[in-house]
């Protein structure tokens, strides 16, 4: 079974980052949508710079994260601040994918979709949803829905509709990211009884807000030891 892919989320400052650098992860994720996780494109240039001193091989790849942006606020961003992925976590359609994918094709395309409560008939909506994505986006992430939040909620979502997702995506060869409410003591559970293909983490690991090294050691730890 291949090893399960590991990003932390809202990431903010040069000094955590440095704190975390003997860490195997596979992705850090900096937020550009409003959030009171935000960052500039200055500071996303500085974390992202640090990453070349990354102790562990290989270093993470930088995620930017994006509600309903613009191709030309893509543009301005990615002139200074040289991303891997861009992951669009707004109603961005399956055209505007394909059109930063056309646009920018140095970066990665992932979309998040956000799951509310449990729809018992929602088999051939999701299979038509991502029929619809197949070919414009390189990953799917799933993330509790919240109608206030992208993302950073806190809360899981019903993971019992996770294979549903599992089986559109692989329909696709879409790899598929589970975030929403994630933390060191249930993301094992998460990855015996589904096996995503990768986690993300932010609100998770932290404690009064800010990152705290101890979990995101821990989280790490645990998904990498599974």
């Amino acid at each position: 079974m291949t090893e399960p892919l590991v990003k932390i989320c809202g990431l903010q400052g040069v000094e955590v980052l440095k704190s975390m650098n003997s860490l195997p992860l596979d992705y850090v994720g900096l937020v550009f949508a409003p959030s009171r996780r935000r960052v500039t494109a200055g500071v996303a240039a500085e974390l992202i710079a640090e990453l070349g001193n990354w102790k562990s091989e290989p270093a993470p790849r930088p995620v930017g994260v994006f509600v309903n942006p613009g191709l030309s606020e893509l543009a301005e961003l990615l002139r200074t601040v040289p991303l891997d992925v861009v992951q669009l976590h707004g109603q961005e359609s399956p055209q505007f994918c394909a059109e930063v994918k056309a646009a920018f094709p140095q970066v990665k395309v992932w979309k998040a979709l956000s799951v509310a409560g449990r729809n018992p008939d929602a088999g051939d909506e999701v299979h038509t949803l991502l029929d619809g994505y197949a070919g414009t986006i390189d990953a799917l992430l799933l993330d509790t829905y919240d109608p206030r939040e992208r993302g950073g909620t806190g809360r899981t979502f019903d993971w019992e509709q996770i294979p549903l997702y599992q089986q559109a995506a692989a329909k696709h060869a879409l790899p598929l990211f589970i975030a929403g409410g994630l933390h060191p003591d249930n993301v094992n559970e998460l990855l015996d009884g589904y096996a995503p293909y990768g986690v993300d983490v932010s609100s998770g690991v932290e404690t009064s807000g800010s990152k705290d090294i101890a979990k995101m050691t821990a989280f790490v730890e645990r998904v990498k030891q599974s």
